[in-house]
């Protein structure tokens, strides 16, 4: 709204509501040139805010956005590169890499909250093309080169950027921070599209695997480094950050925060499997290679548009709700791949799939937001719930490999992520329940 008109009012606190959003009391100032001089009133918008978003938006892309895109690897090197390796050793390349990726947030929050935004940024950058096109040198059935490179550089440089990168959107929003959180989250899935299409046809095409990665690391590096020319901060550091030590101990008192650490742990347990492992299932179902190759895209196409919608359906179902829905409806359908046997049902489970996945992944931040009563500690209360429940994607998709066997017994692997994905997404109405109770004690 425009309050031009309107005096400026001193920023309050926001307070909840039991589903989780939030409402501001006063009104802001409708000049963004006035905001700058008063950080406490935040602009909404705005170039500086919306080539911020951009920036992240682009990060996103090429790092989680890439790590989604370990299923055309996982097929490739089962296939292809590492024949010697089992599909759980295989596995294990993409865990690592998708458990960085939000572990190394227990280093990044704190970073990010003591004013190291632009070397976080920076350093992840120049780690993230250093490390692809250290892959694009590996050879042949040498698993350490691949496991060092993709599995721990790549992880370790996705990990310095995704906390901060989402976090800096509540430098510029209040009242639509949701939506701008989605919006950023959005272009991991937008990168989980392109990434597939390039790579299938780059790896599986005349370039090979070492020309091939290196075209897709120049392509990555050039989008890195458009996105730390866009992102700027916004506000000063606290003058005393939070503590994670302190941080911890307030979580450990928080009923609903530890119902959500417990509930993002055995979802991610289940959530990578069909990201890893559809293709690789599709190929082996026999349904035509072109097809294969496209189906996690199909699945990633999902997610992108679950990521774009989600902003607007939590703001009429409340954001724990909305993660409730999504983890119990996953988890259904990781159990209906046991399904998986035609064009069709592979089409149907990968768009649902898809979906439902994508609007968790872009809640996952706006929850810890919601559950979080102190915003000076949101990059450490991030930090800690992303490093927790990362254990459940380091340890899921290896053993979902070793359920598969070399005999490739789909069901046993889709049941055991089916069952821990939906316990996963109990815990979740667990957390919402307290979460209520206290909610409704405390404005009583």
């Amino acid at each position: 709204m425009s309050s031009g008109s309107e005096p400026r009012m001193p920023y309050t606190a926001p307070q909840q509501d039991k589903e989780g959003s939030e409402t501001l009391e006063g009104s802001h100032s409708a000049k963004d040139s006035d905001l700058f001089s008063h950080p406490h009133e935040f602009p909404e918008g705005g170039l500086a805010a919306w080539m911020t978003i951009f920036g992240a938006f682009l990060a996103q892309l090429c790092g989680i956005g890439y790590t989604m895109s370990f299923g055309v690897y996982q097929d490739f090197y089962t296939q292809h590169y590492l024949t010697n390796e089992t599909s759980s050793a295989i596995s294990w390349i993409g865990s690592l890499n998708t458990f960085l990726v939000t572990a190394v947030g227990l280093v990044s929050g704190p970073l990010y909250d003591r004013g190291y935004f632009y070397h976080l940024i920076i350093a992840g950058s120049l780690l993230q093309s250093f490390s692809l096109f250290m892959l694009s040198l590996s050879k042949p059935d040498q698993y350490y080169q691949i496991f060092l490179a993709q599995g721990l550089g790549m992880g370790i440089a996705s990990g310095l950027v995704y906390v901060p990168t989402i976090t800096i959107v509540s430098h510029y929003f209040r009242r639509k921070r949701t939506l701008a959180m989605t919006f950023v989250a959005s272009g991991s899935s937008l990168g989980a599209v392109i990434h597939p299409i390039m790579l299938n046809n780059l790896l599986n095409g005349r370039l090979g695997f070492g020309n091939g990665v290196r075209a897709s690391a120049g392509f990555v590096s050039v989008l890195l480094l458009i996105a730390c020319l866009c992102m700027r901060t916004r506000l000063d550091p606290p003058v005393t950050p939070a503590n994670y030590i302190v941080a911890a101990k307030k979580c450990i008192g928080d009923a609903p925060f530890i119902c959500m650490i417990a509930g993002g742990f055995f979802f991610q347990t289940g959530f990578y499997y069909p990201l890893f492992f559809i293709q690789l299932d599709s190929i082996e179902h026999g349904l035509s290679v072109t097809f294969s190759f496209y189906s996690l895209v199909i699945l990633n196409v999902s997610n992108c548009v679950a990521r774009v919608t989600s902003g607007f359906i939590a703001a009429f179902t409340g954001v724990p709700n909305l993660v409730i829905v999504a983890t119990i409806s996953a988890g259904v359908l990781n159990l209906g791949m046991i399904g998986l046997s035609s064009l069709a049902s592979a089409v149907v489970l990968s768009v649902m799939y898809g979906y439902f996945a994508g609007l968790y992944i872009a809640m996952m931040a706006p929850l810890v937001a919601t559950l979080t009563p102190d915003l000076s500690e949101l990059g450490a209360r991030m930090g800690i719930c992303f490093f927790i429940s990362g254990f459940g994607g380091l340890i899921g998709t290896p053993i979902s490999g070793a359920l598969l066997t070399s005999n490739y017994t789909w069901w046993i692997p889709a049941v055991f992520s089916g069952v821990v994905s939906v316990t996963g997404g109990m815990m979740y109405a667990v957390m919402r329940f307290i979460f209520v109770r206290r909610q409704i004690k405390e404005n009583a």
